[in-house]
C-alpha cells in the first residue's frame, strides 16, 4: 500500500473590514474534520478600522483553547488580496505543501480541507500533468437570504448570469482554467512567482493563466464548496459588475487566451441596434425586443425553480445592471489604471 496523504495546508485569509463575516469564517475553520497539526491559518489584515482584528484574536485563543489550528494574525502593507497571499507566501512553514485561499466573507463545511485532499489525491493519480491547483463550488451564504440576495442568487445561477466562471453550478470534477477558492500546490505557486501585485482584483485569474501556461494542471471539483457572501444592495451589484469587467480587460491584456467573445454580446447587440437604427430604423426594435423576451423567459425559469414571484421583477433587473455594468467596465478597463474596489 502507498503512503496516505496528508498535505500539510495553510489557509491564507487576506481582510479588510469583515467584522460581519470573520468570525463564523474562522469558526467554520476551526471546526475542520481535518488534523489541526496539518492546517494552520494565516490572517492578513489590510488595515481594518472596525472590529476584524478583535475577533480574530478571540477566534486564534478559542482554537487554542480547543486543540484547534494556529491562527496568526499579521498586518498587510499593502492592503491587497494579491500583496497579502504573497506576504503569507513569506511566512510560510517550511513543511507547509499547499495553501487554500479563501476570504472573509465566505464559510465552509466541516469536512472541506479533508475533502479536497481526498480529491487531489485522486485526480493526481489520473492527471498526466502536475496538478497545481483543485477548486470548489460557490454556493450562497448559510441563514436565510434578504430578497436582493435571493435576486443575485437567482441571476448568478442563471446562464445569463454567470457566464461559466467562478459562481458556476457545474456538477463534475473536470479540468478548469479559472477555479474558484482554490487548494494550491506551494511548489507551483513559487515556481510562476506568486500573485501578480499590479492585479487589485482578478488575481486569481491571472496566477491560473500563469500556471497553466507553466504546465500545471488546474481542476475543479463540486464535492467541496464555499458558501460565500455576495451583494446585498443593487448599487453594490452594478459596481461589482464593473469590476469584474474592468479587470477581464486588464487579464485579456496580459493574457490574451482568457478572451470570451460572448462576454461582449452587450456590445455587439448595441452596436447592431444602432445600424438598425440609421438604416433601417422599423427593424431597430427588434433586438430589443429579443432581449427583452429572453429576460422574460429567463425570469419565469428562475420563479418556477425557486419559487420567490419576485424573481419575475429582479432577475431582468439584475440582468440587465450585471451587463451593462460588466460592459462598461469593459471598455473602462482600456482607458484607466485600477483603483481599489468599493462594491463590498
Amino acid at each position: 500500500m502507498g503512503a496516505v496523504f496528508t498535505p500539510i495546508i495553510v489557509t491564507v485569509l487576506p481582510v479588510l473590514n469583515e467584522e460581519k463575516y470573520i468570525e463564523a469564517c474562522l469558526h467554520s475553520l476551526i471546526r475542520q474534520s481535518y488534523p489541526s497539526n496539518l492546517h494552520s491559518i494565516i490572517v492578513l489584515d489590510g488595515g481594518s478600522t472596525d472590529r476584524t482584528e478583535e475577533l480574530v484574536r478571540e477566534a486564534a485563543k478559542y482554537a487554542e483553547s480547543t486543540g484547534g489550528p494556529s491562527i496568526e494574525l499579521h498586518h498587510n502593507p499593502g492592503k491587497f488580496v494579491a500583496e497579502g497571499r504573497n506576504l503569507a507566501m513569506s511566512m510560510l512553514p517550511d513543511e507547509t505543501t499547499h495553501v487554500l485561499e479563501l476570504i472573509g466573507h465566505s464559510t465552509v463545511a466541516p469536512n472541506h480541507l479533508e475533502t479536497l485532499a481526498n480529491e487531489w489525491e485522486r485526480i493526481a493519480a489520473i492527471e498526466e500533468k502536475p496538478l497545481a491547483a483543485l477548486g470548489s463550488r460557490v454556493l450562497p451564504r448559510d441563514g436565510d437570504l434578504g430578497r436582493i440576495e435571493t435576486w443575485v442568487e437567482a441571476t448568478l445561477s442563471s446562464p445569463l448570469g454567470s457566464g461559466g466562471g467562478q459562481f458556476d453550478a457545474f456538477e463534475k470534477a473536470s479540468p478548469c482554467r479559472i477555479p474558484a477558492f482554490v487548494l494550491h500546490s506551494r511548489q507551483a505557486i513559487e515556481d510562476v512567482n506568486g500573485w501578480d501585485e499590479s492585479f487589485i482584483s482578478s488575481q486569481d485569474s491571472d496566477l491560473s493563466m500563469r500556471l497553466a501556461a507553466k504546465g500545471y494542471a488546474l481542476w475543479r471539483t463540486p464535492n467541496a464548496s464555499v458558501h460565500m457572501t455576495k451583494r446585498t444592495s443593487l448599487s453594490r451589484w452594478w459596481k461589482m459588475g464593473h469590476r469584474y469587467g474592468f479587470w477581464r480587460t486588464k487579464t485579456v491584456l496580459k493574457h490574451p487566451k482568457r478572451l470570451s467573445l460572448r462576454e461582449y454580446l452587450p456590445w455587439f447587440g448595441l452596436i447592431t441596434t444602432l445600424c438598425l437604427a440609421l438604416t433601417m430604423p422599423i427593424y431597430a426594435c427588434l433586438p430589443i425586443a429579443a432581449y427583452a423576451g429572453v429576460l422574460l423567459l429567463e425570469a419565469v425559469r428562475m420563479m418556477l425553480r425557486f419559487g420567490r414571484p419576485s424573481l419575475m421583477v429582479g432577475v431582468p433587473i439584475c440582468l440587465v445592471l450585471l451587463h451593462t455594468s460588466f460592459s462598461i467596465g469593459l471598455i473602462d478597463g482600456f482607458l484607466r489604471k485600477g483603483r481599489a474596489a468599493s462594491d463590498r
